[in-house]
């Protein structure tokens, strides 16, 4: 696991071995500024994690500091029901789809059926992308044509996938339509006609950040859980981003778990994310071990 996400972090170890240039036992308090600012931590975070440490930090202290950035409480629990239906959020251009192909091919490799809903009835080309990808992993896909109402591939998707008694459903949601307020209105609608279909779906609403975007996304994240109240996020190409440490900017502020990032464009390049195997990775590229 070290491994997987030492690639997604491959950039921003980069940048950090700039400044540190050889790992050491110990650094500066201006020097792990310097690390936290280069990988895009929020400057407000800096200060404060800064604010309590000595001015020559070692390792235990780092991972002290920033591991507790992740210590906030968790209140969701997955129901265990069948199908489990997910739905999948996010601004075009993030990732979405081939987010949706990778928990997909996950899913499959952990021995669940699983079935798509192609809710992105805004786009031809998110019809057609995932329907690739369905046949790629030879998988069923419910959908419909461009324009269609995104709620009726909603409730069909649910229908089939309960006749058919499939563990998995997820469901692609459109990202972008001329204006928020028909994004919101959109998504709410498709919530509720997911509870008509069965009650409690969907059970995980994921939302997908682009980690190239760094603390940017965080707006963006903001603006999605009053829409429709995100459950947990999904974070993509940190592999191709000198802003991993977006990562702990994303934490602090949205208090939501991180379920899984992206390091590729494979289908099997998604990985759970574990907090500690994070932490020690970023300080692998500063200290001794």
């Amino acid at each position: 696991m070290f491994n997987f996400i030492k690639k997604a972090f491959g950039k921003t170890g980069d940048v950090i071995q700039e400044i540190v240039q050889v790992k050491q036992k110990n650094i500066t308090k201006e020097q792990f500024e310097e690390i936290l600012l280069e990988a895009d931590v929020n400057y407000e975070l800096i200060e404060r994690l800064l604010d309590s440490m000595p001015s020559i930090i070692n390792r235990v202290q780092a991972y002290n500091s920033l591991i507790s950035i992740f210590q906030y409480k968790i209140t969701y629990k997955a129901p265990q029901v069948i199908p489990f239906v997910e739905m999948i959020i996010g601004v075009n251009g993030a990732g979405k789809t081939t987010t949706i192909s990778k928990l997909a091919k996950m899913y499959t490799n952990n021995g669940k059926s699983v079935m798509l809903g192609a809710g992105d009835t805004f786009r031809a080309a998110a019809i057609e992308q995932l329907t690739l990808w369905a046949n790629k992993l030879n998988i069923p896909i419910i959908s419909s044509a461009q324009g269609a109402d995104p709620s009726a591939v909603v409730y069909d998707a649910i229908s089939s996938a309960i006749a058919k008694k499939v563990d998995n459903l997820i469901i692609d949601t459109a990202g972008r339509l001329h204006t928020q307020t028909n994004l919101a209105g959109e998504l709410q609608k498709m919530i509720r006609i997911a509870n008509k279909a069965m009650e409690g779906a969907p059970h995980r609403k994921l939302l997908v950040l682009d980690g190239t975007q760094g603390s940017s996304s965080i707006n963006q994240a903001r603006v999605f859980h009053e829409m429709v109240g995100i459950d947990g996020i999904i974070i993509t190409k940190l592999d191709g981003t000198a802003k991993g440490g977006s990562i702990l900017s994303i934490a602090d502020e949205l208090k939501m778990p991180i379920f899984y990032i992206g390091i590729g464009e494979q289908p099997d390049d998604l990985i759970p994310f574990k907090a500690n195997e994070f932490v020690n990775t970023m300080l692998d590229e500063i200290f001794i071990s």
